[in-house]
């Protein structure tokens, strides 16, 4: 199918199931009509198998929907239920919708394990990768499926058009920050400075932070940053960035009183990104405010770059040379979590979905998640391969 007629389709599809499901009967009408219009499956009802039976200690319970060809179990929910809320089960214990459906898993055969599990309660899809099973899942709002709808391509493609999609993006992005880099470096009064080079690597990631902030609403209004810039000559820009960034750094009760208002509308952003000491700006010219404007925000969305990605993108902010100098390397969420699941994070994810969540008063569970909160924050690790400056 056409990449526009799938978005029409998708869009088509939002529309007619806004405000609707109910699991008992409509499930079945929802995944089929999913399948056979928005992903072209023509003999949908072949495709994906509903209520199959699986036996659970002595009781019978039903896999809502199966697709064997992809592998992919989903557990459905009424519109009105919440995915990652516990429900009490009949044996007493209290399981959400994920995990329903492990226990579903655990009596399948392995050559039935699926590779993907879906959590849907009709207006909110949660994708858990079953390589990485305690890993938080990815979300699709239905209302986003007209531009999204490629994330769930891999319901019947199993080369995963999310992959495909999400490198094209993230190359896309990669480009336009080189852009920015080289077209900003000979500003510079000594380009081949290492105090200049080591100026431009942050100011590549800041401007980036603020594309990207703007995009996923992190300033609260889309093209503020892009907005903000545009009341500028290009000879006035260089002081507008700097004037900017300080903003960034300077808490809201902190801040001038007299500030301009379109300033003064910035959050404030913690973490350190503004917060080292001032960096070397050159003069800017028109093809860096153009760059910025157009190709960087009004023909880019940031906020479809998908976090797992993001640090390939800062990365690509520095040039080569520094890069191998420096040893910075962008490590892929998935070897991530290679590393840290075994040392402590599957210890602390089970520990919150059994001991905490499932406790039954609210006082209880505020008190819990408040001592669990405290323990987390004074947790220390140690990395010896994180970098001199992290480290």
């Amino acid at each position: 199918m056409a990449e526009k007629k799938q978005m029409v389709k998708a869009k088509e599809f939002a529309k007619f199931w806004e405000g609707k499901g109910y699991e008992k009967g409509q499930s079945q009408t929802f995944w089929l009509q999913l399948l056979r219009e928005v992903y072209g499956v023509t003999e949908a009802e072949k495709f994906i198998e509903f209520e199959d039976q699986v036996h659970i200690d002595k009781s019978t319970g039903f896999i809502d929907a199966y697709i064997p060809s992809t592998k992919i179990l989903i557990e459905q929910k009424s519109m009105d239920k919440d995915l990652r809320k516990g429900i009490r089960q009949s044996d007493g214990s209290l399981l959400n919708s994920f995990q329903q459906a492990k226990k579903y898993i655990a009596e399948l055969p392995v050559s039935k394990h699926p590779k993907w599990v879906i959590t849907c309660n009709f207006k909110s899809f949660l994708i858990y990768n079953m390589e990485n099973p305690n890993g938080e899942p990815e979300e699709i709002l239905l209302k986003d499926l007209e531009k999204e709808y490629y994330r769930l391509q891999f319901l019947v493609d199993n080369q995963s058009e999310i992959l495909k999609k999400e490198m094209e993006i993230s190359i896309k992005a990669g480009e336009l920050v080189g852009k920015i880099y080289d077209e900003i470096l000979p500003l510079y009064k000594n380009p081949e400075n290492e105090e200049s080079l080591k100026s431009l690597n942050m100011l590549c990631v800041r401007l980036v932070f603020c594309l990207y902030a703007e995009d996923a609403g992190l300033f609260g209004r889309h093209n503020m940053f892009h907005d903000y810039l545009s009341r500028f000559e290009p000879r006035d820009l260089r002081e507008a960035i700097i004037k900017l960034f300080q903003v960034l750094d300077t808490k809201l009760e902190k801040r001038n009183p007299y500030l301009d208002e379109e300033l003064q509308a910035f959050p404030y952003v913690n973490g350190g990104l503004f917060a080292e000491e001032e960096i070397e700006i050159p003069n800017l010219n028109e093809n860096v405010k153009e760059l910025l404007l157009t190709k960087a925000s009004e023909d880019f969305d940031w906020s479809d770059i998908s976090p797992t990605i993001f640090g390939a993108v800062f990365e690509s902010t520095l040039n080569p040379e520094t890069r191998r100098t420096g040893g910075m390397h962008y490590t892929s969420i998935e070897n991530i979590h290679k590393v840290i699941d075994p040392l402590f994070l599957k210890e602390l994810q089970e520990e919150l979905e059994n001991k905490i969540l499932n406790l039954t008063t609210q006082k209880s569970i505020k008190d819990n998640v408040l001592a669990f909160q405290e323990k987390i924050a004074k947790l220390k690790f140690l990395d010896p391969a994180c970098g001199l400056e992290t480290f």
